[in-house]
């Protein structure tokens, strides 16, 4: 099945032939659902942060701001921006010469509130001689579309999200990077003031990211008086996955290659890995607003670090005490306590464990990595969900989940994702550090049963693709999470670009 020359591939790759059997054996047996006991609900998995809380957090974050403590801004930024204009695409593709449905019509309508206006014009002028108006006018609709999408003009349809112009400004203009540099100087910037930055980006783009970032790097520094480190990173050519073909076999292309596929965002478990920082804030590269908007955004992110400092705190506190073997049984059933209301870890035979059994228990749930989840308000927006779920030892613990990891069969299950109250925004604050000062190795921490198998296809033919565990999904399993609600309007997020269009963005 894997010949000569594909070992030379696989090497090339950095990927083992024990990599490509587990691959293909998930192709065959697939992966099981998760078995849900709740969907989390204030009170019930997710926390509400009182007034006299919010500032307390805040304090927390701003006394761990003054210590020396390396603070890193992680952003996920890979990718084109194609599926933002999915719509555009098609409008340029289809039939009509004319705008034909509501988003179509809104785009034209308010072309000018967009961010790109002014360029979109000159390019218009330098390849039609004629401005967007006038082309209007003279129903050149489609015209307009390729101007915005096409590599002959600003090639919109291309390019990254993170450099694309989302914001006006009276005297400038922003992009998603430059929101996220902001963003970062307000709550992520240190005692000596560094500001550190990370962006995991595609290969292809990341030249343009580099110089984007060069070119703004003095103005950002003078205006909020930090200096930035911003770096970034590719996903690893080891973290793609074999396509299989519909027999569960290798998919292999026209010149008999094996035919890999990017693993998902759940491969950038790696790069998160690779980052040496005590606490490491997570958040998509699209989920940013102009400044008129920002202070709550600023706030909440602060108040989860505050939480997680907090938090971690005290598990530290009593990691160190678990060192001590004479620890008594009355010290641990305080800590088995924290566990299970502050941690959300349930046991079903807690009481059952003897000294010894809960001492390693207590010490195995509290030295893992931490992360503090911001959950919004379900109000129809796309995006996974927070429940609690039964893991393989029996416990329950809470964890991110999307549908896929639901048994829709299941009418309860069903039922309990129909009627959850909140969904994950990517919003999160995580500690990678153990009470020792030592990184914890993030790929010990991932559930490997908890991918997803999708249908695509390559020269005409149909392959079976197979996704990581997701980033905030399988990809951190077995950590501890605390699922915090925060406000709707800290969620903004640019899927389509009519998004840009909302009040957040103008």
């Amino acid at each position: 099945m894997i010949t000569t020359k594909d070992e030379i591939d696989l090497k090339k790759r950095g990927i083992s032939s024990n990599q490509i059997a587990e691959q293909l054996n998930s192709f065959i047996n697939g992966f099981p659902f998760l078995k849900i006991q709740r969907a989390a609900e204030p009170g019930k998995g997710i926390v509400l942060v009182s007034e006299q809380e919010i500032q307390f957090f805040l304090n927390q974050w701003e006394e761990y701001l003054n210590t020396e403590a390396s603070v890193i801004k992680f952003v996920p930024a890979s990718g084109a921006a194609s599926r933002m204009f999915k719509d555009l695409f098609e409008f340029i593709e289809g039939e009509n010469n004319e705008p034909a449905n509501s988003f179509e019509n809104k785009f034209f309508d308010k072309i000018e509130k967009f961010a790109f206006y002014k360029d979109l014009n000159d390019v218009c002028i330098k390849i039609n001689g004629q401005t967007i108006d006038e082309l209007i006018i003279n129903k050149q609709y489609k015209q307009i579309i390729r101007n915005l999408l096409l590599e002959n003009g600003l090639n919109y349809g291309s390019l990254p999200k993170g450099l694309l112009k989302f914001h006006s400004y009276p005297s400038e203009i922003r992009t998603p990077l430059q929101e996220h540099l902001v963003e970062g100087a307000l709550y992520a910037a240190t005692i000596s003031g560094k500001v550190n930055i990370h962006f995991t980006v595609s290969k292809e783009h990341r030249l343009l990211f580099e110089k984007h970032f060069d070119d703004s790097k003095s103005r950002f520094e003078e205006n909020y008086n930090v200096k930035f480190n911003v770096s970034f990173s590719e996903q690893k050519p080891s973290t793609d996955t074999i396509a299989a073909n519909e027999i569960n076999e290798p998919f292999r292309d026209k010149n008999d290659e094996l035919v890999f596929r990017p693993g998902g965002h759940g491969a950038l478990i790696e790069n998160l890995n690779d980052l040496d920082g005590d606490i490491i804030f997570i958040k998509n590269i699209d989920n940013v607003v102009p400044d008129s908007f920002k202070q709550n955004t600023i706030t909440f992110k602060k108040v989860l670090a505050g939480i997680l400092v907090n938090i971690q705190k005290q598990c530290f506190g009593y990691l160190n005490e678990l060192e001590n073997e004479s620890i008594s049984k009355a010290k641990m059933t305080i800590m088995a306590q924290f566990c299970e209301v502050r941690l959300n870890n349930h046991h079903p035979d807690l009481n059952r464990l003897n000294e010894i059994e809960l001492r390693k228990y207590l010490y195995t749930k509290l030295n893992r990595p931490i992360r503090v989840c911001g959950m919004v308000k379900n109000v129809g927006e796309p995006g996974g969900g927070p429940f609690l779920t039964v893991n393989a030892d029996g416990t329950v613990s809470p964890q991110i989940l999307e549908s896929s990891q639901i048994d829709m069969t299941n009418p309860d299950d069903k039922e309990m994702l129909m009627n959850s109250t909140h969904f994950n925004p990517v919003d999160l604050v995580c500690g990678v550090k153990d009470y020792l000062g030592k990184k914890f190795d993030l790929l010990q921490f991932v559930d490997k049963k908890t991918g997803f198998i999708s249908l695509k296809s390559k020269n005409g033919k149909e392959l079976k693709a197979l996704e990581l565990p997701g980033l905030w999904n399988g990809a951190m399993s077995d950590w501890n999470t605390i699922f915090v609600e925060v406000p709707i309007d800290t969620f903004n997020p640019v899927k389509t670009v009519n998004d840009l269009l909302r009040p957040q963005h103008q």
